[in-house]
């Protein structure tokens, strides 16, 4: 994983993603803080998955430049919150 330790990864056809898997309970800014990392160690996104209405909850503006919040409802369907 390019010296970055996150959950999870999707690859595509020259791309990767990162993936944060966070509970109501962790560190929101430590999650952050990997997804900043993963950027700077080659994915060209990185995304914070939380349940749909944690993530309704957090501050939208932190998300940008290749930063991407994904909610999980109560469904098992997963939303893309931002962008």
């Amino acid at each position: 994983m390019n010296g970055a330790v996150v959950d999870g990864q999707v690859i595509g056809k020259n791309w990767k993603m990162a993936l944060e898997i966070k509970s109501g309970h962790d560190d929101a800014i430590r999650r952050i803080g990997q997804l900043v990392e993963a950027l700077c160690n080659g994915y060209q996104t990185a995304a914070l998955v939380t349940s749909l209405r944690h993530a309704k909850h957090l501050d939208k503006s932190v998300f940008k430049n290749g930063l991407v919040l994904l909610g999980i409802g109560s469904k098992a369907r997963i939303h893309q919150v931002y962008p």
